[in-house]
């Protein structure tokens, strides 16, 4: 156990006070140490004690299993969480973003920031002397990443040569898909209708990112997507705000739901992930989503570990 636990400090303690970003922030060796460490945190084989740090929490937008799970990995790191809601601080006031990061760094050692522009996110990093984390903008997921392929990971022993097939609206859980799984070595394949189609550049810095024969991929053929996949990936059709686009949405994207017969369509031993909230009959079917190859609330369960890891390696745990 001491000389794995050593192996896990040297890959990640690089990563001590960094922002996350993006998927990319991290590398794949960093990632699969990570990995390692959420599942000794999970099994409760590794305790650490950030004695009492506290990581403030920025959400603009609504957040059931993101919220939850940063304020109880934080306590059971030993430290706390303050929340900083828009509405009752002076973010909602228009308080520049220069001016809150900059005191807020000196109040909190960690903030987790959801919000709709990456741009945003990026000002609070230029302007924080502690590590910010994405915990959701329009354009990257990264920390539901990790817990996806945290999940995919325990169910087949191995990441590389893994085929996914994500099934929906090139959105930001789509684009860290790529760009995680193009660096854990899985073949990502992203089936949108016309016009939905991931975001070009993100596909492009996936392809870059690509190791150990990892290919990503973009069609807009549910049934070819899921030929061979281990793994069926969906998310709602309409992300929040675009609620004003959903009776669109549903109309264009029902030839895109998860269902019995598209999942007969894939590998004997598929497993279904979904980031949730799910939309039942919508984007995937009740019984899909309650199927033995429903891996779904597991999925939701790893968001906590991985992020305990994570901000252990960020405030200096290891």
């Amino acid at each position: 156990m001491a000389s794995a636990s050593f192996g896990l400090a040297s890959n990640l303690t690089s990563f001590s006070n960094n922002n996350f970003l993006s998927s990319s922030d991290l590398n794949s060796i960093q990632i699969l140490s990570l990995f390692e460490l959420a599942k000794e945190l999970k099994i409760g084989n590794r305790r650490i004690d950030l004695g009492n740090r506290v990581l403030g929490l920025i959400f603009k937008k609504a957040s059931t299993r993101t919220r939850v799970s940063f304020q109880v990995a934080m306590a059971r790191l030993g430290g706390q969480t303050v929340d900083l809601n828009p509405q009752v601080t002076q973010l909602g006031r228009g308080e520049p973003i220069k001016d809150t990061a900059r005191v807020l760094s000196r109040y909190c050692d960690a903030l987790a920031i959801r919000t709709f522009s990456q741009k945003e996110l990026e000002e609070y990093a230029e302007w924080s002397t502690i590590p910010v984390i994405n915990a959701l903008t329009d354009l990257e997921h990264p920390c539901q990443a990790l817990a996806d392929y945290l999940t995919i990971q325990e169910n087949f022993g191995t990441l590389e040569g893994i085929n996914l097939a994500y099934i929906g609206d090139g959105n930001n859980v789509a684009n860290s898909l790529m760009i995680c799984g193009a660096m854990l070595g899985v073949n990502v394949k992203i089936c949108s209708p016309n016009g939905f189609e991931a975001d070009s550049k993100i596909v492009e810095k996936a392809k870059s990112l690509s190791e150990n024969g990892s290919i990503i991929s973009i069609c807009n053929d549910p049934s070819k997507a899921v030929k061979e996949a281990q793994v069926i990936y969906t998310d709602v059709w309409s992300s929040m705000g675009q609620e004003e686009e959903h009776l669109k949405r549903k109309e264009i994207f029902e030839k895109y739901k998860v269902d019995k017969n598209l999942i007969g369509l894939a590998d004997e031993e598929v497993i279904i992930l979904h980031c949730l909230p799910a939309h039942r009959g919508e984007e995937i079917t009740e019984e899909a989503l309650e199927s033995e190859s429903s891996q779904i609330f597991n999925q939701a369960e790893n968001r906590l570990h991985v992020q305990q890891a994570l901000l252990a390696v960020q405030l200096g745990g290891l």
